[in-house]
């Protein structure tokens, strides 16, 4: 890594992805007390997946990565999206 290549994160942009994934948390928490019928899943599922991409685009310097890397995210995300969709639709119509 040169030195061109480091970046300086301020610790108030941590913080207040912090602070974003603890309102997320209680937001989930909200959704899973709430009565949803069908959706309650999804919305889980939806309401993790972005405290996923905040942690993967903050925490793990994603943000910086090369467009490369970011596009060789998308496939595991695309498959995973795929078979948890495939999953939902066996379950919905049994």
């Amino acid at each position: 890594m040169n030195e061109q290549d480091k970046h300086i994160v301020p610790t108030k942009t941590f913080v207040s992805v912090w602070i974003v994934l603890l309102m997320l948390t209680a937001v989930t928490v909200t959704v899973a007390k709430a009565d949803l019928g069908a959706f309650s899943t999804f919305t889980a599922i939806m309401i993790a997946s972005i405290k996923a991409g905040f942690v993967l685009w903050y925490f793990m310097h994603l943000k910086y990565e090369k467009r490369l890397l970011k596009l060789l995210l998308l496939v595991p995300i695309i498959t995973l999206a795929v078979i948890i969709g495939l999953t939902f639709v066996d379950v919905w119509y049994r």
